[in-house]
């Protein structure tokens, strides 16, 4: 028997979030025998971006039951039960929380649906719950509110109980979190860490850096690291006598700091980079007829490529989107494979460069208005984001197309003066790699602004 969860939180510091939605499904393997779900009061203030996100409000929460008026229910509904959820061990963990705070000990095996379905359905190009049912063709409806995400989640396990013939990978991934007492020792590095994006540095006794990581909460990071049961982790757990950090204000400088500290560190406990980080690319050519069309094709460094990808499934789906959100023609992006027209040119949705229909010079517009926007060959760049406290921002400097570095600046410099920028500035690496950083991070996430210097 299973119970198939979401859970929906105010946000907010790590073990600090509230329950603000509960939905639970009861599945016995082919159906759904009994349901539960609720508002929950949380007790304290919803971040802001989580009511964008899921439209709860404080308001809507006055009048709602608070967590010890519905403990008993979700006792009742999860009696027996395995618990399974997208990211199980953040639902699991709030979950456990809330009863810890009543002095109920609440403890359940689990079983994560974001890991089944790595493991089930390989090369997807997103594992977030609703991209993944999207491509799979599972309904989702109300997504980031508890109800419609669970039961999105229910069609989702039903589908990857399906596919485990064996049930051999279900049992595998099956998890029992014990409870966790953190040696004072660790408990002491976690104190003294902040709950904000950065990079982290874990040292041994002799002060040698053994690993490095970046995370959103630092804070939250490692208490998962000197948690978990894995054989890195308890090694590190034993190894590990400080940790020093650094705050990057955002995800992207986070990620392009340690890209440079681990090729500068090489740390014992981080896995060594044999590969490249992307694994195909997408090039461009111009045909016989003097259109531009595209290809995607394997990672090779010594091609020029537009965009890199980390797998073929996230390429396919890009060039998808870029088909459609430029107009282009699907024959010329090599979606449709043929020597005749596209179909969407039968179906009059083509402007007919795939039968000389349209002008190739008209075409190409449309294809550098594409290359213009996601290609920074040849450009100067400042890419402006959130910085380390509200009067800060972050600046990286793309200077002919070459990334250059990042730094941090006071709302009241102009950054667009050259000699401030050079001052402000610190220089790091250029290659591949980090170009893959830089696009595949833009590709998904926006920074504040983006300024364009002169040539």
């Amino acid at each position: 028997m299973y119970a198939i969860l979401d859970i929906e939180t105010t946000g907010g510091k790590y073990n600090e979030e509230g329950i603000t939605e509960i939905a639970i499904y009861r599945f016995d393997g082919h159906e759904i025998v009994d349901q539960f779900s609720s508002l929950v009061n949380p007790e304290r203030p919803i971040q802001p971006f989580v009511v964008k996100l899921t439209g709860i409000n404080n308001k809507m929460l006055q009048q709602a039951p608070k967590f010890y008026e519905v403990a008993k229910r979700i006792i009742e509904i999860t009696e027996g039960c395995i618990l399974v959820a997208h990211n199980a061990l953040f639902d699991n963990r709030i979950l456990t929380t809330e009863f810890d705070r009543l002095g109920y000990q609440f403890q359940k095996e689990t079983l994560c649906t974001v890991e089944l379905s790595k493991k089930l359905i390989p090369d997807m190009p997103s594992y977030s719950l609703g991209k993944l049912v999207r491509y799979l063709g599972i309904p989702l409806t109300d997504r980031h509110r508890a109800q419609g995400d669970a039961k999105a989640t229910v069609a989702l396990f039903k589908l990857l109980l399906a596919k485990d013939t064996s049930k051999k990978i279900i049992s595998e991934t099956l998890r029992l979190e014990p409870k966790k007492q953190l040696k004072p020792r660790l408990l002491d590095i976690i104190k003294d860490t902040p709950s904000e994006t950065g990079v982290y540095y874990m040292r041994n006794n002799a002060g040698k850096i053994i690993y490095i990581g970046k995370n959103k909460n630092i804070k939250k990071r490692l208490t998962q690291h000197f948690t978990s049961n894995n054989r890195k982790s308890k090694k590190i757990q034993l190894e590990v006598k400080s940790v020093s950090f650094e705050k990057t204000g955002n995800e992207l400088i986070a990620l392009l700091k340690e890209y440079e500290e681990l090729k500068l560190n090489k740390p014992i406990y981080n896995k060594v980079q044999r590969k490249p980080s992307f694994t195909h690319q997408l090039a461009c050519f111009v045909n016989e007829d003097g259109y531009k069309s595209f290809k995607i094709e394997k990672a090779d460094r010594r091609k020029k490529a537009i965009l890199t990808f980390s797998n073929y499934q996230q390429a396919k789906s890009m060039l998808s989107e870029i088909t459609e959100t430029y107009h282009l023609c699907q024959k010329l992006t090599g979606i449709f494979d043929s020597t005749a027209q596209c179909c969407k040119h039968n179906a009059k949705n083509c402007s007919g460069a795939c039968a000389r229909e349209e002008l190739a010079m008209d075409y190409n517009k449309r294809v550098n208005a594409f290359m213009e926007e996601h290609s920074y060959e040849n450009q100067n760049i400042l890419l402006i984001d959130r910085g380390r406290d509200i009067d800060e921002r972050s600046v990286i400097l793309i200077e002919n197309g070459i990334y250059k570095g990042y730094g941090f600046y006071n709302l009241n410099h102009q950054i667009n003066n050259p000699e401030i920028l050079k001052t402000i500035i610190n220089p790091m690496q250029n290659n591949r790699d980090v170009q893959h950083i830089l696009h595949n991070y833009l590709r998904r996430r926006k920074v504040l602004k983006t300024l364009k210097l002169p040539s």
